[in-house]
């Protein structure tokens, strides 16, 4: 290993260092601010390697990563996550029963699959990565509920996954992803085994994106797992499995194979008409949230799917700018049940909003806001990401996911509106008083961090453009 590939490679082994710390540190001494502190600044070093090694990329570190822009700047943008989320856990744990410094350990390996799934370049260490990043979200999600049910969900889209690698392996001979789009670049016809086992691919994938039909876990898991861990599951866990897709069928020239790109729409269009009409049914926010994060998942597969009829530089360029948008909203919105929530009560009902606006006028501003970038408002930094989607669906002339795409974001302003108006009713409605003074200084600072970005990048988004514009030509070429 030289130099250079070390570099690439040390923001890993920093994570993966500081994953080895915290566990010592449970081991030696139980102290939930000690081990939060660690896991941060672990985190935080992590970032700074990114950004000391962006610059040496594209790098293919081992036989199985390769470390590019494409590759830094979501390890990067799922670090991140993962910080914001750690400083909602702190405050949401801090107070509970328990020993509950397991999860600052879980959350790092979690990171860790994401970065390495994220940077694969071939099977192994594609299904590596997939399985760190399940197997740390089985644990997670049990700190409040145990959901047998996502358990035998995930062991069902492991065995698609293995079986359609398997096909693909039988027919191409190859593991790496540039090694089969070689051979499907010299063989126009995709036969009947590739297809297969690309399907199966994609049909696992669904399961771990929660699209229609594979979404059954996606809101009992949203109910039952703590706040703060829904939105790790919401943003990190699906954009990690995104933007491996992703990288997928660009490496592998998978675009240029119209029954793939068939199978896609249907579930893009199931998915937003799906989730945004189940949404309209829920009382509970967390719930809602969730069917409103599988209409996203949709609305982001448009872009992708619009990648093989306009240049694929716009596809990437969309969908991270979108996924940038979507993580710092729904992380924001998340945090915000998070700071309400009580270690007797999760603030997961809608009655619990009532009077919000009267009772904590700064959160429930928040919360709006929230709200109205995930239902693409101007002002937002969700508005600028519909407009992307938008865009990408009207360039590849995707007429009937454009129109799913309008239905869809009309039904989700209504359910959104649901809470807006219900944060505005009278005090004297409110079923349950949220707790007036707060001591959630993590959560608060993080709040006001992400509503910062928010509407930055709603006003100004030129920089993130650029950011993204460069990488997706540097990643497509």
């Amino acid at each position: 290993m030289n130099s250079s590939e070390l570099i690439a490679l040390t923001p890993i082994i920093i994570l993966s260092g500081t994953a080895i710390v915290v566990m010592l540190s449970i081991a030696i001494q139980r102290d939930f601010l000690l081990t939060s502190s660690i896991a941060a600044g672990g985190i935080f070093i992590t970032l700074l390697a990114l950004y000391s090694a962006w610059g040496k990329s594209p790098t293919q570190a081992t036989l199985l990563m390769r470390i590019d822009a494409y590759a830094s700047f979501y390890m990067m943008l799922l670090l991140a996550a993962g910080l914001a989320v750690l400083g909602f856990c702190y405050d949401y744990f801090k107070n509970r029963e328990g020993e509950n410094e397991e999860l600052l350990l879980l959350l790092l390996t979690a990171l860790l699959g994401g970065s390495v799934l994220v940077s694969s370049s071939h099977f192994a260490s594609f299904f590596i990565g997939l399985e760190m990043l399940s197997i740390s979200l089985f644990v997670l999600i049990s700190y409040s509920l145990n959901q047998a049910t996502s358990l035998v969900l995930s062991g069902v889209s492991s065995a698609f996954l293995l079986l359609g690698i398997a096909l693909i392996y039988a027919q191409c001979g190859e593991l790496y992803f540039s090694s089969i789009g070689r051979y499907f670049t010299s063989h126009q016809e995709m036969n009947a085994m590739v297809l297969s086992g690309t399907i199966l691919i994609i049909t696992g994938l669904s399961f771990k994106l929660s699209l229609i039909p594979f979404h059954l876990w996606t809101p009992d898991v949203y109910e039952g797992a703590p706040a703060p861990i829904t939105a790790f599951i919401a943003t990190v866990s699906k954009g990690a499995v995104f933007v491996l897709l992703l990288r997928y069928f660009i490496s592998t020239t998978s675009y240029t194979h119209t029954p793939l790109l068939t199978v896609l729409s249907v579930i893009a269009g199931l998915s937003i008409l799906g989730g945004n009409m189940l949404a309209l049914l829920q009382n509970n926010v967390k719930r809602l949230l969730a069917y409103s994060s599988i209409a996203h998942i949709g609305y982001l597969l448009v872009a992708f799917i619009a990648g093989s009829s306009v240049a694929p530089q716009l596809a990437v360029e969309a969908v991270t700018f979108y996924l940038v948008a979507y993580f710092i909203t729904t992380i924001g919105a998340f945090g915000v049940v998070s700071i309400l929530s009580t270690p007797k009560t999760e603030a997961d009902d809608i009655s619990c909003y009532r009077g919000l606006f009267w009772e904590r006028p700064w959160l429930a501003a928040i919360f709006t806001l929230m709200l109205l970038s995930l239902a693409g408002i101007p002002l937002t930094a969700g508005f600028i990401g519909k407009f992307y989607i938008f865009t990408s669906a009207a360039e590849g002339r995707l007429w009937g996911l454009l129109l799913a795409i309008i239905i869809g974001s009309g039904l989700g302003l209504f359910y959104y509106l649901r809470i807006i108006v219900a944060m505005s009713m009278n005090v004297d409605t409110t079923e349950i008083k949220p707790i007036k003074l707060s001591q959630d200084w993590f959560s608060t600072a993080t709040l006001t961090v992400l509503t910062m970005l928010l509407v930055w990048l709603g006003i100004y988004p030129n920089f993130l453009i650029n950011v993204i514009q460069s990488i997706s030509h540097g990643f497509v070429e």
